[in-house]
């Protein structure tokens, strides 16, 4: 029968796995082979897809990828004793004590998603590198370097890989990562807990004859799980030492550096040079065109010419481009053909599946007798939880109500912090407004850099707030289950499941997101999900909702943030189907997703990732959003008179000199008479005249002057919207951002046919909320599209389309909305 056909907690045993090319490929490699036990969990909503468990981990996979594994209840299967394990081969190779040639340790951290590996490296070098419980979290090779022992320490985080073959990104980065840079040392983080899958990862590294310290992470975990496993009896068999671990309290790391010091200078008895044994038939075939690679030496210097022969008998592209230049690259092509002929007639399977089954059988071999698990069939503190969270009737209405607890929280929590931000900021105005003497120096400091900035850096609450519940989010391993309950949505609008974690990483900020987009294995499935990041509201958007929905909607504030974000969203959506259709037509990928175990995120690393992105954000008022702030106060500032000027000044004199009016009277006159030249000199500023020029385009949007110079100056960062609006309306010296909703409630039209009438109706500001919700992407995003998708065509297409759709969206929203409010 089909995988698809167990029942709900039905064990049962894959005899064979259909379909091919990379489906074929990354399912093996996850496990799934022939002889493996997999149980049926559960069917996702919505009738998504279906979550399995194999080698003790969960995993999500579609009806249609089910369909191709074939299965037999375990009771009808009938277990081999031995399998294909055939122990490892001993290398007489000494190993050289390096420390004589350097104190420099170069180390590589490789590992699968999910195992810690960023949060081992954060803590052993002090970085604050981001930490999330879902696969491709580490996008790109991070570097730290410290001193200590007597050495020098160069860690490179490589991305969290299943393996390492040319399926994804990530393994592309590790592999030509280990080929170009050759490590000293190579610390494979391993899951305690999951060691079975793991070890997968290690067989490869084994085969690249590299030397390595495995870090034993989550020991914790095996303890507490009371897993059994004796590390030294593995550790003598791999040749590679165990070093156990508890990466999130910092626990083993000194031991963990002590044994590459070891193990660097030679020290280390454990540590020898092996080869995995595959069976008579398979190594026959290695060694035959293992000995043809060796042939010529450019490539073999650096990279081990045993991996080379298992990569190109596993028919691996890449493999065959860096041999392709080889002078003796036809025999080799032949020998290698001849051979996997030959394997493939033998075990009657491709020779990629006969070489993932080999290291599978070893691994099973070698955990046989060093690893027990008394409790494998219970249920998982995991699974108990998922029973809830992931349940098919409870998940989705769950997951909006955890999204609507996040926004609701953010707006009002933070308004609490805000008020007293505000308010400080206030009384700093007022400080500097009465130590200073009047004139330019002390506008610019007061009206621009005081309330322009200070209005951007009183919404920092808010954004903390968000960034609290998305690292919750990311590191408690429920972003995945937000993947696998929308994944039947997902894939209606032509988006894979995979695409929904890239989008709730961009409410925090889109450009980290369109780097998750690393981990898709589809190029079109990628660069359509960076097309629709940008619909998703980053936190520099949240602070002008929160402006206009304060100021215009005394009702269901959070109703409104939440609705903005769910626009966004439905965008997103309505993109992705049009495009998908037209442009792209995606071939269908697999969706292959682990459901990591759920842990509790540490406090350090949720206080790391916020100190992150607040530093991230005053780092961000103090450059562009302080240099946007000094522009658009000059261009409002200048130039200081207008023809009405001398009209202005000689009608304040009238006044002062008018004996028919009191002293009050005069005051309130005066003051009238100071707004009135202060707005006709506002309107005829350098500002006011690029204002005047674009006003046009923007006034069937219900848009004036104001609010379409503001739009533009957010081009570099949507925070500057917030602080040129504090620019443009604040006159005063003691106006506050609070204050500032209240000028926008009271802005009237000075000329035109809608004289004396409010600028900001209902309808404008819903359509200045939408505008700035789709328009042109920040600086920062349309730079990532163009990196990450290698063309400026896609960049400027994203660029294009969402500021025409916005120009549509508000247009249709201002004129609808007026004909109802």
């Amino acid at each position: 029968m089909k995988l698809s056909e167990a029942k709900h907690s039905e064990k049962v045993v894959i005899t064979k796995v259909l379909g091919h090319g990379s489906f074929r490929k990354r399912i093996s490699e996850m496990g799934f082979i022939k002889g493996k036990e997999v149980t049926m969990i559960k069917n996702a909503p919505f009738n998504g897809p279906f979550e399995f468990k194999i080698l003790d981990y969960n995993i999500s996979l579609r009806e249609s990828e089910a369909n191709l594994i074939e299965v037999i209840p375990v009771k009808e299967f009938i277990k081999p004793e031995n399998g294909n394990y055939e122990g490892v081969t001993d290398l007489k190779i000494d190993l050289v004590n390096q420390s004589e040639r350097t104190k420099i340790i170069n180390i590589a951290l490789v590992g699968n998603p999910n195992s810690g590996k960023t949060t081992l490296f954060n803590y052993i070098s002090g970085s604050k590198e981001k930490v999330g419980n879902y696969a491709g979290v580490t996008v790109d090779i991070k570097k730290a370097t410290f001193k200590t022992k007597g050495y020098t320490f160069n860690f490179y985080d490589l991305p969290g890989t299943y393996s390492l073959t040319a399926y994804s990104k990530e393994e592309i980065f590790v592999r030509k990562f280990i080929y170009e840079q050759t490590p000293d040392i190579v610390i494979n983080v391993l899951d305690a807990t999951n060691l079975e899958r793991n070890l997968f990862l290690t067989t490869q590294l084994i085969d690249m004859d590299l030397r390595i310290v495995v870090a034993l992470n989550m020991y914790d975990e095996l303890k507490r799980k009371k897993l059994q496993f004796n590390k030294k009896e593995l550790a003598k068999l791999l040749g590679i030492p165990f070093i156990p671990t508890i990466s999130s309290k910092g626990i083993g790391l000194e031991k963990l550096i002590d044994k590459v010091i070891d193990v660097f200078e030679g020290k280390e008895k454990i540590s020898r040079h092996i080869h995995i044994n595959y069976g008579k038939d398979l190594e026959n075939a290695i060694e035959i065109v293992r000995q043809k690679i060796k042939e010529n030496k450019p490539i073999t210097d650096k990279i081990s010419s045993r991996f080379l022969a298992i990569k190109i008998l596993e028919k691996d592209q890449q493999v065959n481009d860096l041999l392709s230049h080889y002078s003796n690259y036809d025999e080799i092509q032949k020998s290698t053909k001849k051979e996997i002929n030959k394997i493939e007639i033998i075990e009657n399977e491709d020779s990629e599946t006969i070489i993932t089954n080999a290291k599978y059988s070893f691994i099973t071999g070698a955990l046989k007798e060093t690893f027990k698990n008394p409790n494998q069939d219970k249920k998982t503190r995991s699974e108990k939880i998922d029973n809830i969270l992931t349940h098919k009737y409870l998940g989705f209405p769950l997951f909006t109500a955890i999204l609507f607890l996040m926004f609701y929280t953010t707006f009002t929590l933070g308004a609490y912090p805000m008020k007293w931000i505000d308010f400080g900021i206030a009384a700093l105005g007022n400080f500097v407004s009465g130590i200073m003497p009047a004139g330019m120096l002390k506008d610019l400091f007061v009206n621009g850099i005081i309330n322009g900035a200070g209005s951007v850096l009183v919404f920092l609450p808010n954004i903390l707030i968000l960034f609290l519940f998305i690292s919750l989010l990311e590191g408690s391993g429920y972003m995945a289950r937000a993947a696998f309950i929308m994944d039947k949505i997902m894939h209606r609008f032509g988006l894979h499941g995979r695409s929904f974690i890239p989008m709730i990483m961009g409410f925090g900020c889109n450009v980290p997101a369109i780097l998750a987009t690393r981990s898709m294995r589809n190029r079109g499935d990628r660069i359509l999900t960076m097309l629709i990041i940008p619909f998703m509201s980053c936190s520099a958007r949240l602070p002008v909702y929160i402006l206009i929905i304060s100021a215009f909607f005394d009702k269901y504030q959070a109703l409104y943030l939440i609705g903005i974000y769910a626009v966004g969203i439905v965008f997103a959506f309505i993109t992705a189907q049009i495009l998908n259709k037209t442009i792209f037509k995606n071939k269908e990928t697999p969706f292959v997703m682990e459901l990591p175990t759920y842990r509790l995120p540490t406090l350090r690393n949720v206080l790391y990732h916020m100190w992150d992105k607040t530093q991230h954000y005053i780092k961000k008022i103090g450059t562009i959003i302080l240099i946007g702030v000094v522009i658009v106060w000059t261009l409002e500032y200048f130039p200081r008179e207008t023809k009405k000027t001398k009209d202005f000044q000689s009608k304040i004199e009238n006044v002062r000199l008018d004996p028919n009016f009191n002293i009050d009277g005069k005051k309130s006159q005066v003051k009238n008479l100071n707004q009135q030249q202060e707005s006709d000199r506002l309107m005829n500023s350098y500002i006011g005249r690029i204002g005047k020029i674009i006003e046009p385009v923007m006034r069937p949007l219900g848009f004036d002057w104001k609010m379409s110079i503001a739009l533009i100056a957010g081009l570099p960062a949507k925070e500057i919207i917030i602080s040129t609006m504090g620019v443009l309306y604040q006159v005063s010296d003691n106006e506050t951002t609070v204050n500032l909703q209240s000028k926008l409630r009271s802005e009237m039209y000075e000329k035109g046919d809608k004289i004396g009438q409010k600028v900001f109706t209902t309808p404008a500001a819903l359509a200045f909320l939408i505008f700035i919700l789709i328009y042109f992407p920040c600086i920062g995003v349309v730079a990532a599209i163009k990196n990450e998708s290698g063309s400026w065509k896609w960049a400027a297409f994203s660029v294009l389309y969402t500021t025409g759709l916005a120009w549509i969206a508000a247009f249709l929203v201002y004129n609808i909305g007026n004909l109802f409010i």
